[in-house]
């Protein structure tokens, strides 16, 4: 069996798990979010863990289980705890600044870049270089971070950009003559 797949989910203190027949639901403080289940998993809440198994003993179901622990397992960390991701952005005249549920770039275009949040994602500024994308689901931070930084990614000779706060750019050397 698959070893993420053997571990079970702790449910936190103000944590909830709902499971029906296609869909699991985690109800925490900062919200709730539901995840479909697959026929290949069976789900079992004990006393406050979630225990993941496969239903059969095929590869498809072995990897399925891993696969809805791990989702199951951020969608629990994200209502109780939320996730977040850092931006920063470096080059002359680089800022940003949150109004809203929209994100104002100045990335060194002609125009400025206004990028729309999602629902359930928000967005704030500490520092006109400093971007913080926060949210409970964490594929969709990862996703509107990545799409931020798609707007003007690191370039490699100066290294001017949107980048992650823990990113390392490597930086090129110039051609010689």
């Amino acid at each position: 069996m698959s070893r993420v797949g053997k571990m079970p989910v702790a449910l936190p203190k103000g944590a909830e798990a709902t499971i029906s027949a296609a869909q699991i639901t985690v109800k925490g403080p900062l919200g709730s979010l539901t995840q479909p289940l697959n026929g290949l998993v069976k789900v079992e809440n004990n006393d406050g863990t979630l225990k993941f198994e496969a239903a059969n003993d095929s590869r498809e179901a072995n990897a399925m289980s891993g696969t809805l622990r791990a989702l199951v397992n951020n969608m629990v960390d994200g209502v109780t705890k939320g996730f977040e991701k850092k931006l920063n952005l470096v080059g002359v005249g680089y800022k940003a600044q949150a109004q809203g549920d929209k994100l104002n770039l100045s990335l060194g275009f002609s125009h400025p870049v206004v990028h729309q949040m999602p629902q359930g994602v928000t967005c704030t500024t500490p520092t006109a270089t400093e971007i913080l994308i926060k949210g409970i689901d964490r594929q969709q931070v990862g996703q509107v971070a990545a799409e931020v930084r798609a707007y003007r990614s690191p370039e490699p000779y100066k290294g001017k950009g949107v980048r992650y706060s823990d990113e390392v750019v490597v930086i090129k050397e110039t051609k010689k003559k």
